[in-house]
């Protein structure tokens, strides 16, 4: 009997699971795990940072700062992933050591995760992450005219929804006030996730999917990005990422399509710990920096 697709060509919950569930491509998952863990508790240890800042009115609103060294220094804000459902900023401190190594302060954003709130939401929580940064870290010895952003898997959308934000009309900031973004691994076209695993989770509807996936509501943006994912990881993971590109192109944007040869889902963002990495060198170049 012929039964219509789920999406595109996926007629069964399982083929979904098997391209979006992360933790199957990888060898060794606990151990990955583990490795942002200490990588994290190291960067809290060797890098000055203020901890725990709030940026808005719940306690999962906060925003952990690892200073440069020097005064006025470039900006980057990095969004964890973790399928909107898992993890926090304390798990993912790590990637301030690159950065830090190249000159920059780095912030990196907790939010709320679902099922507790919507990914609606956790949209907003993100978008008013941003805002306090522009509006504040030059109290924090950071430059407000150079910021960075970035983020990972269930990050790289939320970094995807801030470059849509109508900064000016609903912030009263400048148009496009981030300078450079990094979106690892991203997730751009919602609809799949619907008839997956996660769904009772994130709880997608149409107006969900309609209203929050990257994808479908690209405007021009003078935001540069690097659009990257893990040579190891699925297809969708790939389609994905060349389809936000190709969407970013053709609303007159700039981007560049790099995918990390025999990076996975988790190790595509280990460069963020090392400042001779490809992303740490394309997020200095991007800003400018001259180190």
């Amino acid at each position: 009997m012929w039964m219509p697709p789920l999406y595109r060509d996926f007629k069964q919950q399982a083929e979904i699971d098997a391209q979006y569930g992360t933790q199957q491509w990888i060898p060794d998952a606990p151990a990955q795990a583990r490795h942002f863990v200490e990588r994290s508790a190291f960067a809290r240890e060797s890098l000055r940072c203020t901890l725990d800042v709030p940026f808005g009115p719940t306690l999962d609103e906060t925003l952990d700062i690892f200073h440069a060294d020097q005064p006025n220094a470039p900006v980057f804000v990095f969004i964890h992933g973790g399928y909107w459902r898992a993890n926090t900023s304390k798990e993912f401190s790590c990637v301030a050591l690159g950065p830090q190594a190249r000159g920059f302060t780095t912030v990196v954003v907790n939010y709320s995760l679902c099922p507790k709130v919507g990914i609606d939401e956790i949209t907003r929580q993100t978008r008013a992450a941003v805002a306090w940064v522009v509006r504040n870290i030059a109290n924090h010895g950071g430059d407000p005219d150079r910021i960075a952003l970035g983020g990972h898997s269930a990050g790289g959308h939320l970094t995807a929804m801030c470059l849509q934000t109508p900064w000016q009309e609903e912030y009263g900031l400048r148009r496009d006030p981030i300078k450079a973004a990094v979106l690892v691994s991203g997730l751009y076209d919602l609809e799949p996730l619907r008839y997956s695993y996660l769904q009772p989770l994130i709880q997608l509807d149409d107006r969900l999917v309609r209203r929050y996936s990257p994808l479908f509501a690209v405007r021009d943006c003078a935001t540069p990005a690097l659009i990257t994912w893990g040579g190891a990881e699925s297809d969708e993971f790939a389609r994905q990422s060349a389809s936000f590109h190709a969407a970013w192109g053709a609303a007159g944007n700039r981007s560049e399509l790099i995918p990390q040869e025999g990076a996975h889902h988790f190790s595509a963002i280990h460069g963020f710990e090392h400042s001779s990495s490809q992303l740490c060198e394309w997020l200095t170049h991007a800003m400018g920096v001259d180190r």
